[in-house]
């Protein structure tokens, strides 16, 4: 059926042509020229599709890559903050119990200080009484020795009297003494020389419990004296502990205060960049998505249309074969060349002049309704022109247009698919310069803070160095100075304790002598009533003074000591602190300089992208304009050119029907007919 349509419409071509070629010949040259044509696309589109499948299959590892990547990187920042986190904790439960400790020994060192006090309180009260006691002591056994001399009674009974109340004195011993006592106020000691013995029997008793005693208490209170120094040692082995805790624990939390700071600046600039991390992570997910949909598609649509065009070259490929077949072709050969004379003779109707005066009207109608002054031009030539004359001048009219319709239409698909294609890469091109700038600009400021920052801690590290050399100096000068002070201060209490020493072994001896004594003569002028001892009383404020100075020289000696200890806790405190707090800054600096290296690299390559993005979008714009006079309309919009196109093909077809009296043939077959003319 479908075969004897096609002998069908090739019969009437060739009535309407007038040729001489047949039928079978004519559609079996446009079945070729099909047959081949869609091989041709065929082939052709399986190449774009080809180029279209590897773009997909590559982007896809691209941006499967990218994310792989991304999700990699997230992994490890989560695990980078998680572990700063926990680095913070830690950190903060560090510093609590550093803070706890420094509390306690704080308690600790008050606490110890308190009780120091108090026993050195103590130990001076015991040690005034045993002074005292000692002193009490020794002038009752000068003053019992001497009793057997006419001696003051007054001055041995105040001696005596000072013993027996001395706080530390046994009760027996006391009651010894108030016995003596009373002894010696029961009579005068001016005895003769027989009773002497009688005293010094009496007293025998009492001065070897005193000589006792003396013993006891001296030891007592060389005892007590070293007992004073353990104590005092003790305590200051205890401060000293408490101290170097202290010191310890507050460069550890110096240490820890900056490294927890530093632990936050990192957990922040981790989450910063996991953020940004995670938004690229996303947007490539769904280019991904969009891809993977796109290619898809595209696939499907390949798959379909691949099955059509193959469809129809088969198709083809069978009517060429039925069409050359025997059967047909010896039909075409006996039945097709009377065709061709029928269609001369209708050839011979179109000639006459009724018909070129309707296609006369009917065009000058149309031209004037659609102001077209091409067919107004033809109308004039149909009422003046030979018949033969304007129905060729109708064809070639026709033929003409329809090559602009088809060149346009051909010209229309390019100029929108080259302007969507530029503006797609314009608009592309326009953001990534605007975001390659924007990069720039960022990197740019970045690089400036960080070359600033690095230039601030090199100025603090040039301090620091300064100020540890400026200490350097200073605690040389002071050791040295407190050196000297320390030897001035032994040589001080050297010098004191020999003076000391003489004076007091002097007074000791002059204590003991027995100058002259009183007189019997009653009427003797009044001049001393005792011995002469020496500058007694005087004396005591002289060795008093001494003490003093002496004490002071050793107060200075301790205080120097403590001064110097201090002050070279402190130096090593600072320099400590100071070289702690260089190390952080030259290891900030060196990763800021590393950090400022990269980001220049970085902007190196960020410039060199934003020049060549530039310079395709200046390229891309260039593009623009050069489609722009052709591309873009000026005037008349597409869609009017083919509408008053298609309404003088129209106006033109009516005509040429009146002329020829059936339907127009085709475009190659008239581009044939004006080859052959």
């Amino acid at each position: 059926m479908a075969t004897s349509a096609l002998v069908t419409m090739i019969a009437l071509f060739a009535l309407a042509s007038g040729e001489s070629v047949t039928p079978i010949q004519k559609v079996l040259t446009m079945m070729e020229g099909m047959k081949a044509k869609g091989i041709k696309e065929k082939a052709a589109e399986e190449v774009a599709f080809s180029t279209f499948s590897q773009w997909c299959t590559d982007t896809s590892g691209t941006r499967k890559k990218a994310i792989d990547d991304g999700a990699a990187k997230i992994e490890k920042l989560d695990a980078d903050i998680s572990t700063a986190i926990s680095d913070i904790e830690g950190l903060t439960k560090d510093l609590a119990e550093l803070d706890e400790d420094l509390g306690r020994w704080d308690t600790d060192k008050k606490a110890a200080t308190d009780v120091r006090k108090k026993e050195r309180a103590d130990y001076q009260a015991t040690h005034t009484d045993y002074a005292d006691t000692l002193d009490a002591v020794e002038r009752a056994l000068i003053a019992i020795k001497k009793m057997p001399d006419k001696v003051s009674q007054a001055f041995i009974q105040m001696d005596i009297q000072k013993a027996a109340k001395a706080p530390l004195v046994p009760p027996e011993a006391r009651h010894a003494l108030v016995a003596l006592l009373a002894t010696v106020a029961a009579g005068p000691l001016d005895v003769e020389a027989p009773e002497a013995s009688a005293y010094e029997s009496h007293s025998d008793g009492v001065i070897k419990m005193l000589e006792d005693l003396r013993v006891r208490f001296r030891s007592e209170k060389t005892n007590l004296e070293k007992e004073e120094m353990s104590a005092r040692a003790a305590y200051q082995s205890i401060m000293q502990r408490l101290s170097d805790q202290i010191e310890l624990a507050t460069q550890e939390t110096g240490r820890a205060t900056k490294q927890r700071a530093t632990r936050k600046a990192d957990k922040a600039e981790a989450e910063g960049e996991m953020a940004e991390t995670q938004r690229a992570k996303a947007e490539d997910e769904k280019y991904l998505s969009d891809l993977t949909a796109l290619c898809a598609t595209k696939s499907s649509d390949f798959e379909s249309r691949q099955q059509l065009r193959a469809g129809e070259i088969e198709a083809l490929s069978k009517a060429i074969e039925i069409i050359g077949s025997k059967a047909v072709k010896g039909s075409g050969e006996k039945h097709l060349p009377s065709l061709v004379q029928v269609g001369a003779s209708f050839a011979q109707l179109r000639s006459s002049s009724p018909a070129l005066q309707r296609v006369a009207a009917l065009l000058a109608e149309r031209a004037r309704v659609l102001r077209n002054p091409t067919l107004a031009m033809i109308a004039q030539k149909a009422a003046s022109d030979p018949f033969e004359k304007v129905r060729k001048l109708i064809k070639d009219l026709i033929v003409r247009l329809m090559e602009e319709a088809a060149g346009e239409a051909d010209h229309k698909g390019f100029c929108d698919a080259e302007l969507a294609t530029n503006k797609q890469t314009r608009t592309n091109k326009a953001e990534a310069v605007e975001e390659l700038t924007a990069e720039t600009e960022k990197q740019t400021a970045i690089s400036a803070k960080l070359a600033s920052e690095i230039a601030d801690l090199s100025d603090e590290v040039s301090e620091l160095d300064a100020a540890m050399a400026k200490a350097t100096e200073q605690r040389q000068e002071e050791k040295a100075k407190n050196a000297d002070t320390v030897e001035d201060a032994k040589q001080g209490q050297t010098a004191v304790a020999e003076a000391l020493s003489v004076l007091r072994e002097f007074y000791a001896k002059a204590a003991e002598a027995t100058a002259l004594v009183q007189g019997p003569a009653e009427d003797a002028p009044e001049t001393f009533d005792s011995a002469y001892t020496g500058q007694g009383a005087s004396s005591g404020g002289v060795i008093g003074m001494l003490e003093v100075i002496e004490s002071d020289f050793a107060r200075l000696e301790t205080s120097t000591e403590a001064a110097e200890d201090e002050a070279a806790a402190s130096y090593k405190k600072f320099t400590n602190d100071s070289n702690e707090d260089k190390a952080l800054k030259n290891t900030e600096m060196e990763h800021k300089t590393n950090k400022r290296t990269t980001t220049e690299e970085l902007l190196v390559s960020t410039k060199r992208s934003l020049q060549q993005t530039q310079t395709e979008l200046d390229a891309a714009l260039q593009y623009y304009d050069k489609l722009k006079p052709d591309c873009v309309d000026s005037g008349m919009s597409y869609e009017d050119r083919v509408k008053r196109r298609e309404e003088e093909l129209e106006s033109l077809q009516d005509a040429y029907k009146i002329l020829a009296g059936e339907e127009l043939p085709s475009l190659s077959e008239m581009k044939s007919e004006q080859i052959k003319a």
